[in-house]
């Protein structure tokens, strides 16, 4: 059994940035459990031509600058090897292929169990695992019935093998915008959305949208609430919506069911479709802390900015709106994990 100050479930970005500033508020001895065999989260996972939203100069964690020209906007496999070398200098000592099953709170200590049987015990726990672990498939009508190929975004990674096919992406939200656009060069794609696609400008007035976030401070704690109601658009600089132009890529409202035969559209009409693409999000994943007390019925964290409101020790980092717009974003799990532990250790 190994104990610690503290024990960070995930090395993700979240959980890494948790780790980084641990020594900062005295947690000393930091133990970072993390299911996949290396550090990373979820990025490994997302497709191939993924690219950040935001420039390199608002994509760093607590510490280290994200490397080359500060205006780009990083690559996914860039991502992926500055959260490696993020992960190499932490003194936190990181457990990979640990995947945790629970965690229960004994005493003054929490006690976390791996699926290996493993035993590690701490005064504190924050989760870091974020939504991203659960890809949300909606439950549509007809879905069992529909003989074509169905995919998860988070399954997806490149055009290659939808060539000449029809395809029907799921969702507006960046990730559908962008798949869309891709397999739009490949297969006759059409975007079905229950609304219409919010479309929100890269670089407003010459600006990037974070420049004006963090300079106008639109998205700290204050306005979360309202921030939360806001309908997701997509960030685009042009060049995704003239993607989408030139390939043909249509918007229709949502179809109402699949047949064997393909899609039933709003409007009545039925027609073949080879594959569907759910970019349809993900949901919250802290199965391991069933029973702990921590979550409501439908398993959703109790807290407040990430402090767990119905258990001592307990805090979460990376999940969406937690504390700001940015939440879940590069730029916004540091201020975050910063905010809990220092609660965490005011607490302890």
């Amino acid at each position: 059994m190994a104990h610690a100050d503290l024990i960070v479930i995930g090395a993700g970005q979240s959980g890494l940035a948790t780790a980084a500033l641990a020594p900062r508020h005295g947690f000393n001895r930091t133990l970072v459990l993390e299911s996949a065999d290396a550090p990373g989260g979820a990025w490994p996972r997302y497709y191939d031509s993924l690219t950040l939203f935001s420039p390199a100069r608002y994509s760093s964690l607590p510490g280290l600058r994200f490397p080359g020209d500060p205006g780009r906007y990083p690559t996914r496999d860039e991502v992926l090897d500055y959260l490696h070398s993020y992960a190499r200098l932490l003194t936190a000592d990181i457990h990979p292929c640990t995947k945790v099953t629970s965690v229960t709170r004994r005493g003054d200590a929490w006690s976390v169990r791996a699926g290996d049987g493993r035993e590690f015990t701490a005064r504190a726990v924050i989760a870091a695992t974020g939504n991203y672990g659960t890809p949300h498939l909606p439950d549509l009508p007809g879905l069992a019935e529909f003989p074509g190929r169905v995919l998860h975004a988070a399954d997806y990674r490149t055009p290659d093998g939808f060539t000449g096919q029809r395809a029907v992406v799921v969702g507006a939200g960046n990730s559908a915008i962008q798949i869309a656009a891709e397999l739009g060069a490949v297969a006759d794609t059409t975007l079905a959305t229950r609304r219409p696609i919010g479309w929100m400008p890269q670089r407003p007035l010459g600006r990037d949208l974070h420049w004006w976030l963090k300079h106008t401070r639109l998205d700290v704690a204050p306005i979360r609430r309202l921030l939360e109601k806001i309908p997701v658009s997509v960030i685009d600089d042009g060049h995704y919506a003239a993607a989408l132009d030139r390939h043909g890529v249509e918007r229709r409202e949502m179809f109402s069911r699949l047949t064997t035969e393909g899609a039933v559209w709003a409007d009545g009409t039925t027609e073949a479709v080879d594959a569907l693409v759910l970019a349809t999000g993900y949901r919250l994943a802290f199965h391991y802390l069933t029973g702990s007390g921590a979550l409501d019925p439908d398993g959703r964290p109790l807290h407040r900015g990430g402090i767990a409101t119905t258990v001592p020790g307990l805090g979460f980092v990376g999940m969406e709106f937690q504390r700001s717009f940015s939440s879940k974003t590069l730029r916004g799990v540091g201020r975050d994990a910063g905010y809990v532990l220092r609660r965490l250790a005011h607490r302890r």
